[in-house]
Formats: structure tokens, sequence, C-alpha cells
């Protein structure tokens, strides 16, 4: 078993969901806000979601505060965010820290493996890693990356 898939998770409903369940799949991994400007995205992750989840495709998303304050609310306010006003129907995770001490295992690992720029940091909110169906990761994405622009290479990975 990879590293990946030897973590864990809490969902936003509080239940802890093993990264082993996504084994097979082709995961898209990203640090989420509901008060960002790049808050539009979670129509394009969920468009994305919606069209390649039957060959495999699965959408993470992981609430952060730690950039502008820009998730403040609790786990009530962020499913409202996500479900009402986005309609996202992918999973999403309780409130983590993706940088510093406090930083959840799956963003230490996965800033581990694909550093980024920054040196291991995440930059800001809606920065994306793309794990493979073998759970080793791929690509790390931008925040300014739109889930179209990476809509090749998630099919390419897929194999469509």
């Amino acid at each position: 078993m990879t590293p990946f898939h030897q973590l864990t998770a809490t969902s936003l409903s509080g239940q802890l969901i093993s990264m082993a369940d996504y084994a097979g799949k082709l995961v898209l991994v990203v640090n989420t806000a509901s008060h960002c400007g790049f808050t539009p995205q979670y129509t394009g992750l969920e468009a994305l979601y919606k069209k390649y989840a039957a060959q495999g495709l699965m959408v993470l998303g992981f609430p952060c505060n730690q950039f502008g304050k820009q998730e403040p609310g609790d786990a009530d306010a962020i499913s409202q965010t996500c479900h009402i006003n986005y309609g996202v129907s992918f999973p999403m995770f309780e409130k983590i820290e993706v940088n510093g001490a406090a930083a959840h295992p799956v963003f230490s690992y996965l800033k581990s493996e694909l550093p980024g720029v920054l040196g291991g940091r995440i930059k800001w909110n809606f920065t994306k890693f793309l794990i493979g169906r073998d759970g080793n990761p791929i690509k790390r994405f931008a925040p300014f990356t739109t889930p179209e622009k990476m809509e090749s290479i998630i099919m390419a990975e897929l194999k469509i």
C-alpha cells in the first residue's frame, strides 16, 4: 500500500475516512475556502467529478482557513456553501491546516512528494494535487489553474 493510501481524514460530517477507500481511483485533492476569489472553482471541480466519476475520478475537498481567513465557518456553514451554493457532491472533509506544524498528514505527504515553487508550502486556497490510481502523486496545480485547464491531464490519466 502506498503512503497516500495509509492516511486518513475526517469527513465534514465527522466520519473517519481512509484514503485506501480511494485505491484504484484517480484522486484530485484540493484545499478549499468558501470566501476566496477562487471559490467559483467549486463549479468546475463538480463538473469534472460528475463527468469522470464513472471512469474513476474522485475529487476530495479540504477546507482551510490559513489564507486570508477565507474559511471562517463551522462544518454547517462550509456544507451550506459547498452543497447549496455550488452543488458539490464530491466528498468534503473537516477544516484543516495545510502549512505549519499542524498541517494535516495528507497535505504534509503531498507537499513532500510535490513541493512546488515555495519549497513545500501551499501558496493559497485551491492548490490541487492529482494522485494516480496507484496512490502515487502525479502533479501539483497552482490555485489559478482552473479545473477546466486540468481536464486533458485527467483524461490522459483515465485513459479516455
